[in-house]
């Protein structure tokens, strides 16, 4: 996008505003925007709702956040609560909070401290995971995944406050990589190159093809080597 052609929308206060092509977006309050909107930067502070997609080079998010249709963006920073009904593209997302997302997941660098659920599939190149809460996805498909609990710190005692029915643990049918590892999780199958079932972990089955290490006190069902 050519952002010094687009006009700049700024929305303070309690208001709401059409969609369209944008160069900046500065949302502060509570802000609705009435249908599909892209720009170049988007950054909202407070209560935001889009009523349809959301298309964005950098999106900044600190509160809570709801788009009704599909997000997509380049470089997203999440800090609060999301929620996309439809599917979420990125290169880059990094979460400290919530994420709920009703369709498929595609980022090509996923850093998150806090929990999310993915109703749909999950692809990533890189995957970091800090637990507060549940991470949840039908299946998860990356190239390098890490799976840890949070630390017990004053900010994870605020997280189990926002969480409380949730054990800090990741759920999935099946998680597919070159280099797993995971620790508090549980799924059918495992399937990598080389992988690392830590602790916390109860794996119906695991596939590797070169290294599997497992921690005493995880449980898997069979451990399968499939080539070299």
């Amino acid at each position: 996008m050519d952002q010094s052609i687009k006009p700049d929308l700024v929305i303070n206060g309690v208001s709401s505003a059409w969609g369209g092509e944008y160069g900046k977006v500065k949302i502060d309050g509570v802000g609705t925007v009435q249908s599909n909107i892209s720009s170049v930067t988007f950054d909202a502070n407070g209560m935001t709702k889009i009523k349809g997609d959301l298309i964005s080079e950098e999106l900044d998010s600190d509160g809570l956040m709801k788009v009704e249709g599909h997000l997509s963006a380049g470089k997203s920073i999440i800090d609060g609560h999301m929620t996309v009904k439809g599917s979420l593209r990125g290169e880059q997302l990094k979460l400290n909070g919530v994420l709920n997302v009703g369709g498929d997941c595609e980022i090509e660098v996923f850093d998150a401290e806090g929990a999310f659920v993915v109703k749909g599939l999950l692809n990533a190149g890189r995957m970091n995971v800090r637990l507060h809460g549940r991470g949840k996805a039908r299946e998860i498909g990356v190239e390098f995944i890490q799976v840890r609990q949070a630390s017990k710190s004053a900010w994870s005692r605020l997280w189990r406050w926002m969480l409380p029915k949730f054990t800090p643990e990741l759920h999935a049918v099946a998680i597919e990589g070159d280099d797993i590892d995971l620790e508090y999780t549980e799924a059918d199958v495992v399937r990598g190159n080389r992988v690392i079932i830590g602790k916390g972990c109860n794996i119906g089955k695991v596939e590797y093809r070169s290294e599997l290490k497992v921690h005493p006190s995880a449980k898997v069902g069979k451990g399968v080597k499939t080539g070299g």
